[in-house]
C-alpha cells in the first residue's frame, strides 16, 4: 500500500497521518521464522524535516509506533507460540519514499522494521522434564551451571592436595 505524500510535499499539509490497522502479506514471511502475523497497528506521521546536509533542503521523516502479534515456532517444543512486539521508529525515510511519485510503500517499510523484531530464540516452556529421551535429556541454563559439571569432583580433589 502507497501512501500518498503530495499534500506534504506541496506544503499544504505539516505531516500526513499514517495511523492505521495494516495486514502484512504472507508472502512476505519467506524464511524469517514468522509463521503467522496478525493484523498491525500502525500510528504516527510521516512530516518533513530539514537535511542534515543541506538546511534548505527538506527530507521525509516518519515517527510512529508499530505494535502487534506475531506467531513464531517455540525454539524448544517447536510449536506455534505468540510473541508481541512494540517498535518505536523515528527517521529519514528516504529509501522508501519514490519522490517523483510522492509516494511512500508502507508494507517494504513495516516489514523491514519487523523482521528486526523477530528473536533468533524465544521459548515459553518451562517444565523442561517432559522432553527426554534414551540416555538425554533437556537441562535448563541454570541446572546446567549449577549442579551438572563434570569436573567439580576432580577440582574439590585438587583443592584438597
Amino acid at each position: 500500500m502507497n501512501i500518498d505524500l503530495t499534500a506534504l510535499h506541496s506544503h499544504v499539509v505539516d505531516k500526513v497521518d499514517i495511523t492505521n490497522i495494516y495486514t502484512i502479506p504472507e508472502d512476505y514471511f519467506g524464511t524469517t521464522g514468522v509463521k503467522k502475523l496478525e493484523d498491525i497497528k500502525v500510528d504516527g506521521y510521516v512530516y518533513l524535516s530539514p537535511s542534515e546536509d543541506d538546511i534548505e533542503e527538506e527530507v521525509d521523516s516518519i515517527n510512529c509506533k508499530i505494535e502487534g502479534n506475531m506467531i513464531i515456532e517455540d525454539s524448544i517444543s517447536l510449536e506455534p507460540v505468540q510473541y508481541p512486539f512494540s517498535i518505536n521508529y523515528d527517521d529519514i525515510i528516504e529509501e522508501n519514499c519514490k519522490k517523483n511519485e510522492n509516494t511512500l510503500d508502507i508494507f517494504s517499510f513495516l516489514w523491514e522494521n519487523i523482521v528486526l523484531e523477530v528473536p533468533l530464540q524465544f521459548t515459553k516452556v518451562e517444565d523442561f522434564s517432559k522432553f527426554r529421551g534414551d540416555g538425554w535429556k533437556l537441562v535448563s541454563e541454570n541446572e546446567l551451571t549449577e549442579n551438572n559439571n563434570p569436573f567439580s569432583e576432580l577440582l574439590d580433589k585438587m583443592k584438597e592436595e
